[in-house]
């Protein structure tokens, strides 16, 4: 297998999808302002420095699904995806999306960020198979807690080595913007910085990995 794994916040989108969803869920008046835009904006200052508790951050989340059915959910996240979503989708990730799937390269999207929110927005870059935090449910309702281990870090290595399931990887490419995925890109034969936050940028160079800037203005 040659194998392409693409993180997805300030990687593919030129947003936070998980912090964003907050902040549309607070735009739309189907949560508490005060309390979630709190919470919200604490658990995204955890993540950039590294010491977000990924259980904590997606309980808080997955408090609004279990609020509501299947088809509800459902259109709330269209109107996220149309009104804040597709406006952030980086062409140049899209187009590096395309070029790997040209190759015939076995595509993954990977991310902390739970398969509710990510798996709609990785299927409209074209990428089907995807590894994120999942959001447990029980005869198809959400439960609130989270399935297995968190998608953050070390753990998308652990979420990496059960979807490959034994098989094996001839070849890798991974793209992340985050010093928290440094785990996978040292994992990967060919690592990529893209529009990488500080303490990345300091890592990639130490590694002579490429930097790449697909930022929107």
């Amino acid at each position: 297998m040659k194998l392409a794994l693409f993180d997805l916040d300030h990687t593919l989108l030129n947003t936070d999808s998980d912090h964003s969803w907050g902040e549309f869920l607070i735009k739309e008046g189907l949560v508490d302002e005060k309390r979630h835009r709190e919470m919200n904006d604490q658990f995204y200052e955890d993540y950039k420095t590294g010491q977000l508790d990924p259980i904590a951050y997606n309980e808080f989340v997955f408090e609004f699904l279990t609020q509501h059915d299947q088809a509800t959910l459902a259109k709330i996240h269209a109107r996220f995806m149309q009104t804040v979503i597709v406006p952030q989708m980086r062409p140049q990730g899209l187009e590096m999306v395309k070029y790997h799937q040209s190759l015939g390269h076995a595509l993954v999207g990977i991310t902390a960020t739970n398969d509710f929110i990510t798996t709609p927005i990785f299927n409209a870059f074209g990428i089907t198979q995807v590894i994120a935090t999942q959001a447990e449910q029980k005869a198809g309702v959400y439960t609130g807690h989270v399935a297995g281990t968190p998608c953050f870090q070390a753990g998308k290595l652990v979420r990496l080595e059960q979807w490959l399931n034994g098989k094996d990887v001839e070849e890798s490419w991974a793209y992340s913007d985050s010093f928290n995925d440094r785990f996978l890109l040292e994992y990967a034969t060919h690592a990529f910085a893209v529009t990488p936050d500080d303490r990345l940028a300091v890592l990639a160079h130490e590694q002579a990995w490429p930097i790449l800037d697909w930022s929107m203005a």
